[in-house]
């Protein structure tokens, strides 16, 4: 009997061991947060690489929202026997137990002893240290963050995880986190063209700021997972194919149709058209909110992709409610004037009281900003005053 207490507390301890390893298999929590990332089985780290679990699918977008030019590696895992229904103009509507992982990273400097501890970063516009397959490679490679979407019976649930200094494990953080950075050109992160800045990681609240994307119910839904965002090839299983036909081929996406599915263009390729690019950045980047049934509804502004009103596209349109946004500036865009449009006024801002979007950034991205300008300047027309309102005039 005297043995027995302790043969007891060998047990717990010898369980509670157990259960502080990382599952080798995602493990779906439908109910509780797990306070490390590794909780939920997604990963593993190891060789000098991040990889991904069994039935986790890297995926790639057209164009992708802009946080401060850091890279994301994108997955998608569901259970088995389950799949996501297509939609055409929609999110996907993603069974019970999908999860969705958002990690966030940055290049470092060539010859960073130490790249996790260091706060140098590289401006790098492709992601070019991740494939769809073989997961992320480390070698030169800052983690951040990892942000789970987590569709749960109630709805989807975000959850933000920080990696430590060491890159071996992420913290659940709720109420976010500021990570200083310096970002330098590709040659390196310091010297004359590095600019420091405060990476902010987003409360749980903060979520809901791009992600409740319906005014109505407020209730958050994935924002790349549609068809006009995925319609394109990336590599992967089955090799260099179209990503919905890979879904749907390895059973987690029904009902795809043969033809007529919408596509938007890639951001950086040039061979697809300025003002084709153009919207497709703004819609990725902007028409969670600035939709007909998004949080900037009542501006009048729609950057949807299938919006084709020039008004409600911003031409010729007077701001509404905008404030000091406006630079002095009279309309939203004014044709072949960028340096009269409100728009990239905005876009170039880092000022928290003016800038679009209102978070995410503390940076302006150039090279979205710079599309954006051509593209205003390939817009005919002019724009004139007309009781205080104005009107689009053909050249």
């Amino acid at each position: 009997m005297r043995q027995r207490p302790a043969a007891l507390l060998l047990l717990a301890v010898l369980l509670a061991a157990g259960c502080s390893h990382a599952p080798r298999e995602v493990t779906f929590h439908a109910e509780d947060n797990p306070e490390k990332l590794s909780q939920w089985g997604l990963f593993t780290i190891g060789e000098g690489r991040i990889a991904p679990h069994r039935g986790m699918v890297t995926y790639d977008l057209a164009a992708p929202l802009f946080s401060d030019y850091a890279q994301k590696w994108r997955t998608i895992w569901m259970p088995k026997g389950v799949h996501a229904n297509y939609r055409r103009d929609a999110a996907f509507d993603f069974p019970v137990g999908t999860i969705v992982t958002k990690t966030f990273y940055y290049t470092t400097p060539e010859g960073v002893a130490a790249p996790q501890r260091s706060g140098a970063v590289v401006k790098t516009v492709a992601a070019t240290y991740q494939t769809g397959i073989g997961g992320l490679d480390l070698t030169r490679v800052r983690l951040i963050e990892t942000r789970l979407l987590v569709r749960r019976a109630q709805g989807w649930v975000a959850l933000p995880y920080v990696w430590n200094d060491r890159g071996t494990e992420a913290t659940l953080e709720r109420t976010g986190a500021a990570i200083p950075l310096t970002l330098g050109d590709d040659g390196g992160g310091d010297g004359a063209a590095a600019a420091a800045f405060v990476y902010s990681v987003p409360n749980q609240n903060q979520c809901a700021g791009c992600h409740a994307t319906d005014y109505r119910d407020r209730k958050l839904l994935p924002i790349g997972l549609k068809a006009r965002h995925m319609n394109r090839s990336f590599a992967g299983e089955g090799g260099e194919i179209n990503q919905l036909k890979r879904l749907a081929a390895m059973g987690y996406l029904d009902g795809v149709p043969g033809q007529a599915v919408p596509r938007n263009a890639n951001w950086q390729d040039e061979g697809e058209g300025v003002a084709a690019r153009a919207r497709s950045y703004l819609d990725v980047n902007c028409s969670h909110c600035h939709s007909t049934g998004g949080p900037a509804r009542t501006s009048g502004l729609d950057l949807d992709a299938r919006t084709a009103d020039p008004r409600l596209l911003g031409l010729c349109k007077p701001p509404v409610a905008a404030g000091r946004g406006t630079g002095g500036r009279a309309f939203d865009v004014v044709p072949g004037h960028a340096d009269k449009s409100i728009l990239t006024y905005r876009m170039q801002s880092t000022d928290p009281g003016e800038m679009m979007p209102e978070l995410g950034r503390a940076l302006s991205h150039d090279e979205g900003i710079d599309l954006v300008i051509t593209y205003i300047a390939t817009l005919a027309g002019s724009c004139e005053e007309n009781g205080g309102r104005g009107r689009i005039a053909a050249r």
